[in-house]
């Protein structure tokens, strides 16, 4: 996971909330038996998370992000399966609930595991590899070992999607996807699994999802076609295929069966409907806003949880039927955070397409900006709380109200290879905004327009960072040429240059505005001195990967740093030494942000997720 040398003397930080949701894996989104707990994959860890009061837990143990995931029918066992680079073998991970712990890890498919199994009385797992692999094995639980593999489909066919087990033998399970379908049995003796090819005449389908009837009598096959066919598993014939008139646009991604016989079906886009399935026909119908990728039955069916692509998660009861939004998340890389200034209630991150506010305590998002098909790579928070600056790739400069996210001001034309950082004077009048061709310009903002004030240009590479002094009269800008540059804000010229062979990517002026700390690819966190550009001392900031994300508190006595090697630090400032670890983000860090207040620190990663810890040193009063 992490390196251990690195961790083990520091205290750990206390990690507060988690908001994200890897909405993209099929059926990622279980209810475990016992009622109480959504499980779910974000990035590289698998969530717990308590549903009476939202209190969550983490299994680590993936080296990248989940694929799939299943939980035991007595709910003893969470399987989780990941994806690889191609080459290197994928991780099953069979988890242990009671504890929280890891029972078993097996090892033998190639790049990618894409679904898992558990027999009915939890004897045993069957896990099927992507299409780099190709197999299908079974495992033995007690003895954490293979019974026996094949190849999942006959080379006539094309690659295997899905596998379920059969509700009552623990020997039968099927397996689907690209024109096949199989039941297979498992002759222990001969250590040998035996499939049975089923007809389905003229149809030539791809299945996404399989699902059995309780009494293990019907198959019942989702296909990106948008109907279902239902297969009898004893005789491997098709009984009937439906809906015949309205498919299910986008094809039908995730199926569940109730205790009565009805089907939950869940579309690719975003139709969730309570069918019938004798006929197929509908008999409730939600829509949501993105596809449909998991659902989750509690109990005995009077709830259920549906999750989406767009990272979402919603609770349904059985006769109302409507959708209760529980949860959202960014869906792609998180950009950038924020936190407005003076009151820490609020923070803003932005991602491709939108913006988000969050209420600090809450994870609860209370505002989302979206300008389709463009990122957002930057955003700022002016001082006086009125107004979000923002900046986009498609080279403008969004300014948006707070409170109703109406756009107040466009600057077209801002930057040419688009907008990469921006920053706002604490007089809230100007704005310094910087581009992927290097230039750094400073608007005026002249309600309703606004002005340019002047174009700045001597990196030669993307800027990455701006921060403005708090007298207003100069700022720094880090690029990824190797230097920072202070400028006089006032005569538009350049003080002072410091250079390092790095990429830099975050720069922080320490309060009291005689030093400098940067942080970039070359891993290290350098002090600077402002007034002549040397070089003052040079930490390790990392053992792997480059620091993406530096902030400093207000006092002055502490700073925050984030990166590629997905730990967030905690740093005295005079000692130059770490004081906490947080150990939870799955993916590279992307932004961090510590509240004026020092009570609260949020940092944000490439994997779509937000995380929130205690800030461990109280404000000195």
């Amino acid at each position: 996971m992490t390196n251990t040398s690195e961790t083990q003397a520091v205290p750990q930080l206390e990690l507060e909330s988690v908001i994200g949701f890897s909405g993209h894996v099929i059926s990622g989104l279980r209810v475990h038996p016992d009622r109480e707990y959504l499980i779910y994959p974000l990035g590289s860890a698998v969530i717990l998370k308590r549903i009476k009061d939202g209190k969550q837990e983490f299994l680590h143990g993936h080296t990248n992000n989940v694929s799939c995931i299943s939980v035991s029918k007595g709910g003893v066992y969470i399987a989780s399966g990941q994806v690889n680079f191609k080459g290197f073998k994928a991780t099953v991970i069979i988890w242990d609930y009671a504890k929280r712990t890891i029972y078993a890890q097996v090892l033998l498919h190639q790049a990618k595991v894409e679904a898992l199994a558990f027999s009915p009385n939890d004897k045993y797992l069957v896990s099927l590899g992507g299409q780099d692999d190709g197999s299908i094995i079974v495992w033995n639980i007690e003895t954490k070992k293979a019974v026996c593999g094949s190849p999942a489909s006959a080379h006539s066919a094309g690659h295997c999607l899905t596998v379920q087990y059969s509700n009552t033998n623990d020997n039968i399970f099927v397996s689907a996807g690209s024109g096949t379908l199989r039941v297979w049995e498992l002759d222990l003796p001969n250590r040998k699994i035996r499939p049975t090819e089923c007809q389905t005449g003229k149809l030539k389908r791809i299945v996404k999802c399989i699902e059995i009837s309780e009494d293990d009598k019907f198959i019942f096959c989702g296909t990106t076609s948008g109907d279902i066919m239902k297969v009898n598993l004893k005789t491997g014939l098709l009984s009937e295929c439906g809906p015949t008139k309205t498919k299910y646009s986008l094809g039908v991604n995730v199926l569940r069966v109730l205790k009565s016989g009805d089907l939950l079906v869940g579309s690719g886009s975003g139709t969730f409907t309570l069918c019938s399935s004798t006929n197929f026909k509908t008999l409730k119908k939600v829509e949501l806003d993105k596809a449909v990728t998991s659902i989750a039955i509690r109990g005995e069916g009077q709830q259920f949880f549906v999750g989406t692509s767009a990272a979402q998660m919603f609770r349904f009861s059985y006769d109302e039927f409507k959708a209760e939004l529980i949860s959202t998340g960014h869906n792609s890389a998180v950009k950038d955070v924020a936190i407005c200034f003076g009151t820490s209630e609020l923070f803003g991150t932005c991602s491709e397409e939108d913006i988000r506010l969050w209420h600090i305590d809450k994870p609860k998002e209370l505002l989302r900006i979206t300008v389709p098909n463009m990122t957002c790579n930057s955003l700022d928070f002016m001082a006086d709380g009125h107004s979000i600056i923002s900046a986009w790739n498609d080279g403008k400069i969004r300014v948006f109200a707070p409170e109703s996210g109406r756009l107040m001001l466009t600057i077209d034309n801002a930057h040419r290879m688009g907008v990469t950082a921006i920053a706002g004077t604490k007089d809230c009048e100007r704005i310094v905004s910087g581009g992927g061709s290097g230039q750094v310009r400073v608007w005026k903002l002249q309600p309703p327009g606004h002005q340019l004030l002047e174009t700045m240009k001597e990196h030669k590479a993307t800027v990455t960072c701006i921060k403005i002094k708090s007298d207003d009269k100069e700022c720094v800008t880090a690029s990824s040429d190797g230097a920072c540059i202070i400028w006089d804000l006032v005569r538009f010229a350049s003080l002072q240059m410091v250079i390092a062979s790095t990429m830099f990517r975050t720069v922080c002026y320490h309060p009291e505005e005689y030093q400098l700390i940067t942080g970039g690819t070359d891993r290290k966190v350098a002090y600077w001195d402002v007034y002549d550009g040397s070089a003052i001392r040079e930490l390790d900031g990392s053992q792997a990967g480059a620091i993406n994300g530096m902030d400093i508190t207000q006092d002055g006595k502490h700073f925050v740093t984030g990166g590629d090697d997905k730990l967030v630090k905690v740093w005295d400032y005079l000692e130059g030494t770490v004081t906490h670890v947080g150990i939870a983000h799955s993916g590279s860090i992307t932004s961090i942000k510590v509240c004026s207040n020092n009570r609260t620190l949020v940092s944000t990663s490439a994997d779509g997720a937000i995380l929130r810890w205690r800030f461990p040193h109280p404000a000195s009063s």
